[in-house]
């Protein structure tokens, strides 16, 4: 049997001078969101786009406070990968876990893994981990960054740069939602950017573990997340704003 070809790191036919422009225009857009709002957070999921945004805020120096949400269910690499971030960059990483009983209610509704079972589980499943560690987390905040892209969904077609989170009551930042995946893979190549392992094995984007999978050259780069849903949305529902 011929083994499926996965996906792999793209290569970038991006100039030099262009990606200077990009680089350039991403440390301006830290620096102005930093200077607009007193408490601004960042929530990192250790994939490419947030190790980009993580690097930027690191080489910037703008106030920007990291945290990542520790669901409970990640993979392995992911959790090393935190640890490596805050050693390469002498930063810290803040963990936003969920509540016990969060856990404990879904567990007893729907069971350890039931979030196989269809949408309403796999929401609530992500509404005990994420959402409401993320609502958590943005306590108090004025603003907050994400690593989303135009290119990466159809669900993010119309991602703008600023947006209102009505959910949250606060700013809503994407500093990476007119990049491309070439951008991106350029910037990390040129600047030598810590690359988290799943991406090397067929990974190009990353969740928690069991609602995760490689997936194949010429598939959407989103079709590993939830695979067993058929949905043109592979969202989870933090950046839904109502």
């Amino acid at each position: 049997m011929i083994k499926p070809e996965f996906w792999s790191i793209p290569g970038s036919a991006l100039s030099a001078n262009r990606l200077a422009e990009k680089k350039a225009a991403l440390k301006q857009r830290l620096t102005d969101i930093a200077t607009r709002f007193s408490d601004l957070r960042f929530a990192t999921s250790l994939a490419a786009e947030d190790m980009v945004i993580t690097d930027a805020i690191a080489k910037s120096k703008a106030n920007i406070r990291l945290f990542t949400l520790a669901t409970g269910r990640l993979h392995q690499e992911t959790l090393e990968m935190t640890q490596t971030t805050e050693n390469h960059y002498r930063i810290s990483i803040a963990k936003a876990y969920p509540e016990d009983s969060d856990i404990q209610e879904f567990i007893d509704q729907y069971g350890m893994n039931g979030f196989y079972d269809g949408e309403e589980a796999k929401k609530a499943c992500c509404g005990a981990r994420k959402i409401k560690p993320l609502n958590a987390a943005l306590l108090g905040a004025d603003a907050w960054l994400t690593g989303q892209r135009r290119e990466q969904s159809t669900t993010r077609v119309e991602l703008n740069f600023e947006e209102h989170d009505d959910a949250r009551g606060i700013a809503k930042f994407n500093p990476l939602f007119d990049w491309t995946e070439s951008d991106i893979w350029a910037y990390i190549k040129q600047e030598n950017v810590p690359i988290h392992p799943l991406h090397l094995k067929g990974y190009p984007s990353i969740g928690c573990e069991p609602c995760t999978r490689p997936v194949k050259q010429g598939e959407d780069i989103r079709a590993g997340r939830w695979w067993w849903l058929q949905s043109d949305s592979k969202e989870c529902g933090l950046h839904v704003n109502k």
